[in-house]
Parts: structure tokens; sequence; C-alpha cells
């Protein structure tokens, strides 16, 4: 998944529940599939992240070359920035980009 195009906010903003509630028909069944999906963004995220800085990591690090490693600083200041997995999920729902389903209903 491509997070660097993501058009999600970055700060808290007021958002409307009736147009979250349109894909399900209920609030609830889309705050459940906003969590879902957030769970799955942020474990996305971590294991990118991980493997970006294992790049960086040797077995013998003295305290000096922790402080200086300039590339391994701009890559944790860039996820830091990024908008919160929860405010991703929630811009998929709103734009339809997530695929609902629920086994309980029927498929008509």
């Amino acid at each position: 998944m491509n997070f660097k195009t993501n058009t999600a906010e970055r700060s808290t903003i007021t958002r409307d529940t009736v147009k979250m509630e349109k894909t399900t028909g209920n609030i609830y069944e889309s705050i459940v599939a906003m969590s879902k999906r957030s769970n799955q963004i942020s474990v996305e995220l971590k294991e990118e992240l991980t493997n970006k800085l294992q790049e960086f990591a040797s077995s013998t690090d003295n305290l000096e070359e922790i402080f200086e490693n300039r590339e391994q600083i701009e890559i944790s200041k860039f996820y830091e920035k990024m908008p919160k997995p929860v405010a991703m999920a929630m811009q998929e729902l709103l734009e339809e980009k997530l695929y609902l389903r629920n086994p309980e209903q029927k498929e008509d």
C-alpha cells in the first residue's frame, strides 16, 4: 500500500457521522470496519518502518554513531508526520475504498 500519497487529515477534525454510516447503514458497523482496517494499516506501517530501520542496525553501535545517523532520523520523522492509521482508515471508508463483508448476512 502506498501511504505516501494518502490524503487523510494529519490533525483532529470534526466528522459528520451521517457520512460514515452511509457505507454500512449503521454507525457502529462503520466504526468496527474502521477499527479493523486501522489495525491492518498499523501493522503494515510497523513492518515497513522496521524493515527500513534494520538497514541501519549494527551489532557494535557506539553512542556517537546513534546520534549522528541522519538518515535514520529522517525516516523516523517521516513516519511520525504521517496521518494516524485511524485517519487513513476513516478516509478510505468515506471514499468507499473499503470492501466490507458481513458473514452473518446472506448475500443476495
